[in-house]
């Protein structure tokens, strides 16, 4: 019979204001854990009372909060290393937050060749996941004669994230592909980008950045998902297109290829813009290709759904309390 842990008073540091992938997952990890039968709060940096375990998101923005928690006692520390830590290498910063980590979370398997050897015992893998949410799912069928290709995600240059506004200048004047943009501008030069690309580009038009439920609804409400980063990004809106069921193609890296597959089908070479339009185009005049794509992504991120990960989770918390078993 498994044991049951004594009810911990779990705190989720996430640094940072904006909407994005980390912010996502300690909204997941703190339902997760409540389910469990745990006191959860979330705080963007770190919180001395009442705390027995803190699960810091980002080894780099959160390295503060872990050095405070490692001084301040004996309270365990779970360092979760996103896209930004591991590429394109880490930091002095990330590598003392996971020196005094007591375990370490990776989104994938190929995360762990990038953690140093000495550290790759405390690392656990706990999958990106998204919740379903079956009365959006298909609504793209309600929309009118466009065919929706939704990009999600802040503009940074590691996301390279004009490629898919790029590769719609080559698509036939047939073509009823329009591509929908959501996202902060964080670095300036895109800003110009943004503004010539909508002025030059009929195909194309910059949404800003969304709330988590409109980004979703975004999603849904395409019939194509864009995933363009030159390295890991972008997983929980990949995520969240597959549990709305919207065909996904993307850039291949470690995460596309851990969460979709060595071999799918729509996987093109990073900042291929012609291979990207073909893609595209694809999806456009092949029904049978976008149901390919769904069909492959399905199956391979069956085990990624969040439904599966609470025991991960049980796990990780039976090894860092065992004497708290009851």
């Amino acid at each position: 019979m498994a044991l049951k842990l004594r009810v911990l008073n779990i705190l989720i540091v996430s640094p940072g204001s904006l909407n994005n992938g980390n912010t996502s997952s300690a909204i997941r990890w703190a339902a997760e854990l409540s389910a469990l039968g745990h006191e959860v709060r979330m705080a963007s940096e770190w919180e001395s009372e009442n705390v027995d375990l803190l699960v810091a998101l980002n080894a780099e923005k959160s390295h503060r909060a872990v050095a405070q928690c490692h001084n301040h006692g004996q309270t365990p520390v779970v360092v979760a290393l996103t896209g930004t830590d591991l590429y394109p290498s880490l930091s002095p910063n990330s590598l003392s937050s996971l020196q005094m980590a007591d375990r370490i979370v990776v989104y994938h398997d190929k995360a762990l060749a990038h953690l140093p050897e000495h550290h790759q015992i405390k690392a656990r893998v706990i999958p990106l996941s998204a919740p379903d949410h079956p009365a959006l799912r298909k609504s793209h069928q309600q929309s009118g004669n466009d065919f929706l290709v939704c990009v999600v995600g802040h503009l940074r240059a590691v996301k390279d994230p004009m490629r898919t506004a790029r590769a719609s200048r080559l698509l036939p004047p047939t073509s009823r592909i329009r591509v929908l943009h959501a996202g902060s501008i964080l670095e300036e030069q895109f800003a110009a980008e943004v503004e010539r690309e909508e002025a030059e580009n009929p195909r194309y038009k910059w949404l800003g950045p969304l709330e988590t439920e409109e980004a979703f609804r975004l999603i849904a409400s395409s019939n194509l998902f864009a995933l363009t980063s030159l390295q890991e990004g972008g997983g929980c809106a990949m995520n969240e297109a597959a549990a709305a069921q919207i065909p996904i193609v993307a850039s291949r890296n470690d995460a596309s290829t851990s969460l979709l597959g060595e071999d799918y089908p729509g996987l093109f070479p990073f900042g291929d813009t012609k291979a990207l339009s073909s893609l595209l185009h694809r999806g456009e005049s092949e029904p049978h290709f976008c149901s390919q794509l769904l069909e492959n992504a399905t199956n391979h991120l069956r085990n990624y759904r969040g439904a599966s990960h609470n025991g991960t989770w049980s796990s990780i918390l039976e090894e860092l309390f065992p004497s708290a078993s009851v």
